[in-house]
């Protein structure tokens, strides 16, 4: 996992050039006048989502990808993601492989995102996200998809 502001985007670069061009993507596109959806960059291989949802209380099934790379980044309120080492999960609950996402029931300790705040998260990375800070609030957020 990366945790760490959008203006050091460029520390992370040389990891892989779609991961580059995701970062980018985030510093470089207005998002504002977007309609939720997905949106296609590089087909399969880099494509982001636009999600508008209100945070909740309790996110009590991390998921994970094996497939893709997640870049989660808030346009509008805050949130705790649930982290942690997909290891450490207690049991799978769901699988959806053609939808690349797999549920898990375990312990998560939260990260905030928002406010400049990102986080990437990788395959090993099991997470829960959309947590209320204090109270549900309205979200907007940005989720780029990037193939491994």
């Amino acid at each position: 996992m990366i945790y760490d502001k959008l203006d050091n985007f460029e520390t992370y670069a040389p990891i892989s050039e779609r991961l580059a061009k995701g970062l980018q993507l985030l510093r470089t596109t207005d998002f504002s006048a977007m309609e939720d959806g997905k949106y296609e960059v590089d087909g399969k291989s880099l494509f982001f989502m636009l999600q508008s949802y209100d945070s909740k209380p309790v996110n009590d099934r991390p998921e994970a990808h094996r497939k893709y790379i997640d870049i989660q980044y808030l346009l509008k309120g805050e949130e705790y993601i649930g982290v942690a080492p997909l290891s450490e999960m207690t049991e799978e609950v769901s699988a959806n492989p053609d939808g690349d996402i797999w549920f898990y029931h375990g312990p998560v300790t939260n990260v905030k995102i928002g406010n400049g705040k990102f986080a990437v998260l990788f395959p090993q990375d099991a997470h829960a996200p959309g947590i209320a800070v204090e109270t549900p609030e309205p979200i907007r957020k940005v989720v780029v998809k990037v193939l491994l």
